[in-house]
């Protein structure tokens, strides 16, 4: 039954899932970093340890993900929910994904230039998906 609902989920709304459940993995690696650093208990102190830089970057880059799906996630589903989801915003949605991995990626290892360039992706196809609603909304 859970192909089934997979084969009837709209492409649109596929991808954003997949988004959705990448941004909610993305703070394992960070909490890890910090348990393995400072051990169980220290790591769940209030305010919690230090964070080694690569980890702090992996928070930072978590942060940044949660606040761009907050504009991301309902444009699709605006799109979706209209039924305005045309080829444009599946690739759109694909894009992001693709998109907001490797900026997540890249934002870890430090790689400044490359993640500037996957953020500006992600942007990219946020307008992209919300200019295509407007202009079927036209």
């Amino acid at each position: 039954m859970p192909h089934d609902l997979a084969s009837r989920l709209p492409p649109e709304l596929h991808s954003l899932a997949l988004v959705a459940l990448t941004t909610s993995l993305m703070w394992i690696p960070y909490l890890l970093a910090r348990v393995l650093v400072h051990g169980p208990w220290p790591a769940l102190a209030n305010p919690p340890p230090a964070l080694p830089p690569w980890a702090d970057r992996a928070k930072r880059a978590h942060a940044n993900a949660v606040e761009n799906l907050a504009v991301f996630a309902p444009l699709v589903l605006i799109a979706s929910a209209a039924g305005a989801a045309d080829a444009m915003i599946v690739l759109a949605a694909q894009a992001y994904l693709a998109a907001r991995a490797v900026h997540y990626v890249v934002y870890v290892l430090g790689i400044p230039i490359v993640r500037t360039l996957a953020f500006l992706c992600g942007f990219t196809a946020t307008l992209v998906v919300g200019w295509r609603i407007l202009c079927m909304a036209a």
